[in-house]
C-alpha cells in the first residue's frame, strides 16, 4: 500500500501492510536533532481504533510515529523527520529530550496480553527499515520503561525482547559473571553497570531493578541478586553508552 510521504522501504521478502493516518500532534525536532533512539510503547487501550483516536486527537496532545496493530498493520502517524509526542519526561544514555532524538512506536496491546506473531513480524520489518535509514544501533532500541522507570511499564513483561535481539534489532545479555565488582557491593555494581548501559543515574534502586527486570528478567520476583548483576555487567561491557552520541 502506498504511503506517499510516509513510504517505508521493506525488508527483502517481508510484507508490510501500511496505512497513512496522519496525526496533528507533531512539531520540529529541537536544535537540529536527528533520531538515534527508538522507543517502544504499548497503547494500554481496548482496541487499535481507540488508540488511533487518542493519538490523533489534538486535545490529547500525544502521538507516535507509528502504531502497529495486533494483525500487523502499521499506521503511519508522524513523519520521521518531525518530533512526535510519545516519550515525555525521562532520560536514556544522557539524553533528556527523548522526543527530539527518537522515533516512537506504539503497539496495540492492553499491557497484559501476549504480542501476536503478526504484530511482532510487522514490528521487526518496521524496525529494520528504521535502523537502515537512521544511525540507531540495536542497543538504542529501548522500552518506554527504560527511560521513564518512575512512570512507565511499557511495553511490559509480555513483550519478547529476546526475539528482537536474535533478529539484530535490540540487545540481550549473556549470563557471564563479572571477574570483579566495583566498590559498593551488589547494589553498587548493579547501578554502575546499568548507568554504563544507559539507565538514568538518579533512578531509585527499587525502580531501577523493576525497569531492568521488566525487560530482561520479567519472571524474577526475588530481591536484587548476583544474576541481575551478571546480566547487567554483560550489557555494560558489550553495549556501553556512546558518550559522543549522548548530548542531551
Amino acid at each position: 500500500m502506498r504511503l506517499g510521504s510516509f513510504a517505508l522501504p521493506r525488508r527483502r521478502g517481508a510484507q508490510l501492510r501500511t496505512v497513512d493516518h496522519p496525526s496533528p500532534n507533531r512539531g520540529l525536532r529541537r536544535d537540529g536533532a536527528r533520531p538515534d533512539i527508538v522507543v517502544l510503547h504499548y497503547t494500554a487501550m481496548q482496541s487499535t481504533a481507540d488508540a488511533l483516536d487518542r493519538l490523533t486527537d489534538p486535545v490529547a496532545e500525544v502521538s507516535a510515529h507509528y502504531l502497529v496493530s495486533e494483525q500487523g498493520t502499521v499506521f503511519a502517524l508522524v513523519p520521521e523527520d518531525l518530533r512526535a509526542w510519545h516519550a515525555g519526561a525521562g532520560v536514556w544514555a544522557g539524553v533528556s529530550d527523548i522526543n527530539s532524538r527518537s522515533i516512537g512506536i506504539e503497539l496495540a496491546n492492553s499491557g497484559s496480553a501476549p504480542y501476536p506473531n503478526p504484530q511482532m513480524t510487522a514490528l521487526e520489518t518496521l524496525l529494520a527499515s528504521i535502523l537502515h535509514r537512521h544511525p540507531v544501533p540495536p542497543a538504542r532500541v529501548i522500552a518506554h520503561s527504560d527511560m521513564a522507570p518512575a512512570r512507565k511499564s511499557d511495553p511490559g513483561p509480555r513483550f519478547d525482547w529476546r526475539r528482537l535481539a536474535l533478529a539484530g534489532l535490540s540487545v540481550w545479555p549473556d549470563l557471564t559473571p563479572p571477574s570483579s565488582l566495583p566498590d559498593g557491593g551488589v547494589p553498587g555494581a548493579f547501578r554502575a553497570a546499568l548507568t554504563t548501559f544507559g539507565y538514568g543515574s538518579a533512578v531509585p534502586d527499587d525502580l531501577l531493578l523493576r525497569a531492568f527486570r521488566l525487560r530482561f528478567r520479567p519472571w524474577a520476583d526475588s530481591p536484587l541478586d548476583a544474576t541481575d548483576v551478571a546480566l547487567a555487567w554483560n550489557l555494560a561491557r558489550r553495549f556501553p553508552v556512546d558518550q559522543s552520541a549522548s548530548q542531551a
